[in-house]
């Protein structure tokens, strides 16, 4: 519960950075040299994913309020809330730049499994951004390298009992229909979505191109010099 915290509380610090200017990544390594604090777990993202987090929250709250700990149970509700808070305005960013710029109700997600390096998806924060798309009529197309494309079907029909299959499709090669899309959005940090040529995909992909860094892994500033309007999360 504690290691979740850390997470709902550089990410509450990441939309208070997008609104005065500041640059979270830096904020979050000045409160890392804190040796009280240390830098793990203030990498800000998209929200945070995986079994453990939210059943362990959740079952907190229960015990502060079945003790009548209702102050105690509140303040422990509030990193879900977060957490929620992170998933839904990220979605809101991509949604917005759709209806103002114009563009084609259709966005690449690369990435579903809650962090890299593994194939689990449970709690992933790609599971609730590709839900809030759909609900605003939004195809998506999905890459991840290692999860399978019923995982992605049963996810989304678990939250989601109108999940049209139709409305999503499973692709094995990220950029196979790269000219489709003006956006992309980054839902899991793998290693490898670093290393893409980028300058490449940018002459492919539909202009104006956009790209929604939900894990900051990205050079924002060599991004912007290839073309692309680069969206993160408490950075310009």
């Amino acid at each position: 519960a504690f290691l979740a915290q850390r997470i709902s509380s550089i990410n509450s610090l990441s939309e208070l950075c997008e609104v005065t200017g500041a640059d979270i990544e830096e904020v979050s390594k000045a409160i890392g040299m804190d040796s009280r604090i240390g830098s793990s777990f203030l990498k800000t993202s998209v929200g945070f994913g995986g079994s453990c987090f939210q059943k362990d929250i959740l079952n907190l709250v229960y015990i502060a309020r079945s003790e009548g700990l209702d102050k105690v149970a509140d303040y422990w509700e509030q990193i879900l809330i977060i957490n929620q808070h992170q998933r839904d305005r990220f979605s809101i960013k991509i949604i917005n730049i759709i209806r103002k710029e114009n563009l084609k109700l259709k966005v690449l997600l690369l990435g579903w499994a809650f962090k890299k390096d593994t194939n689990d998806t449970r709690e992933s924060a790609a599971i609730y951004v590709a839900n809030n798309l759909l609900n605003n009529n939004i195809k998506i197309d999905v890459f991840d390298p290692k999860v399978a494309e019923h995982q992605i079907n049963f996810d989304l029909s678990n939250v989601n009992p109108n999940y049209e299959k139709s409305s999503v499709k499973f692709i094995e090669e990220p950029f196979l229909n790269i000219s489709e899309y003006n956006i992309i959005a980054i839902m899991t940090e793998w290693d490898e979505f670093k290393a893409f040529d980028w300058k490449i995909i940018y002459k492919k992909i539909k202009k104006p191109a956009f790209i929604f860094d939900g894990r900051n892994i990205l050079n924002s500033k060599n991004i912007k010099k290839i073309g692309f309007n680069y969206i993160g999360l408490g950075r310009e």
